[in-house]
């Protein structure tokens, strides 16, 4: 049974309403941290459903460890909901997830961009469809075990940067809506990793010790390659390496094998400092490198943008989930960095704060360089 400590009890829930007549949905990964979510939520009183969502096939998945939501992960899930005493729903989402994922994922690659497959699916089965079926089971809550804040502010939810600056997820939740936001709930966003193991093991959750789950879930074996030159084969197919200004240095065994700011790989020496990929162009199947200046970006033009602020101009963006947001000015749907900034490459995720709060982000389209030397890159 969930512990008594009143500590783990007093987590607010936000319901609005006695927490005896609210019912919770708990998305639980067969993870500690979902684990942990649903059982602070069987803590609180309330009805507590957890929902497990079956994304790709049991029988490659279950082969290796840190995958989630395939088969070891979905038995993991009922066993902790049966630990909770706790009701426990898996849905088939595969094919869904396949196409607005896995494809995209594959897509990404063959033109040259750098693919966020977690935002990808957080804005699509995970919060979309979940946020569906928990309204239609009338729940009050939608949970997650992720590492985030939900802020009320003048009765207002803003989404905050978890609590654990190590473990803060907020990166991959861009894509969040308002509507969203307004049944959401992260419980574990205040805490450290070492705490949420804690409460595990001390209610005797039968994951309490189980290892975190890596980034791309979906790739067997980590072989992101195998897994796109399987899914779009004409992305293995060898091409030129030129320079800034057109001259061939080398050729590549296929675009598949690189991003842009990679440097591993190139095999091409000789040259009086390290080259760096600066743009694919998948059509020609080329790479362009050059020196580690020419990966400075001065703007970026963002797409899609989903934005839970106000009208803040003055921001911090993160490109990418593991740096720090630096300074920049939004403007018409661009961003321009104050000083230039690395690794920034179309495909990838722009992500807008204002200090710990997430105002919104979009997918990067193009970037202008920051040197004269290095051409616009954008992908068509």
């Amino acid at each position: 049974m969930p512990s008594k400590d009143p500590a783990v009890s007093r987590t607010d829930f936000q319901l609005g309403k006695p927490v005896s007549a609210a019912r919770i949905v708990v998305a639980m990964s067969g993870g500690v941290d979902s684990s942990v979510a649903a059982l602070l939520a069987a803590q609180s009183g309330a009805e507590v459903v957890g929902v497990t969502l079956q994304l790709y096939d049991h029988g490659e998945a279950v082969k290796r460890s840190g995958a989630c939501c395939a088969g070891q992960d979905i038995y993991d899930a009922a066993q902790v909901c049966e630990k909770l005493g706790i009701a426990h729903y898996v849905l088939d989402y595969e094919s869904r997830f396949r196409e607005g994922v896995i494809e995209r994922f594959a897509d990404d690659y063959a033109r040259g961009r750098t693919p966020v497959p977690c935002s990808l699916c957080n804005q699509g089965v995970k919060f979309t469809d979940l946020h569906g079926f928990a309204r239609e089971l009338g729940a009050d809550a939608l949970v997650t075990g992720h590492y985030v804040r939900r802020v009320l502010n003048g009765g207002k939810p803003e989404l905050h940067k978890g609590r654990d600056p190590a473990r803060d997820q907020s990166y991959f939740l861009y894509g969040t809506t308002a509507e969203q936001l307004d049944l959401l709930r992260f419980p574990i966003g205040e805490l450290p990793k070492a705490e949420v193991r804690a409460l595990a093991a001390e209610a005797g959750l039968p994951v309490a010790a189980k290892p975190d789950s890596q980034d791309i879930c979906f790739v067997p074996d980590g072989d992101y390659a195998g897994l796109v030159k399987r899914l779009r084969p004409e992305t293995e197919a060898p091409g030129e390496i030129v320079d800034l200004e057109g001259r061939v240095l080398g050729r590549h065994p296929g675009v598949v094998h690189f991003t842009v700011g990679q440097r591993r790989g190139l095999e091409i020496g000789g040259h009086a400092e390290p080259l760096y990929v600066v743009r694919i162009e998948p059509e020609e199947r080329r790479l362009v490198v050059g020196p580690k200046p020419a990966l400075a970006v001065a703007e970026a033009a963002v797409t899609d943008w989903n934005w839970l602020g106000e009208d803040q101009r003055e921001v911090a963006v993160k490109v990418r989930s593991l740096s720090r947001p630096v300074p920049a000015t939004l403007e018409d749907g661009r961003i321009r960095f104050h000083q230039p900034e690395y690794g920034v490459a179309p495909g990838q995720a722009a992500v807008v704060y204002d200090g710990d709060r997430l105002l919104g982000g979009g997918w990067i389209e193009r970037t202008v360089s920051a040197t004269a030397s290095a051409p616009l890159r954008a992908v068509a």
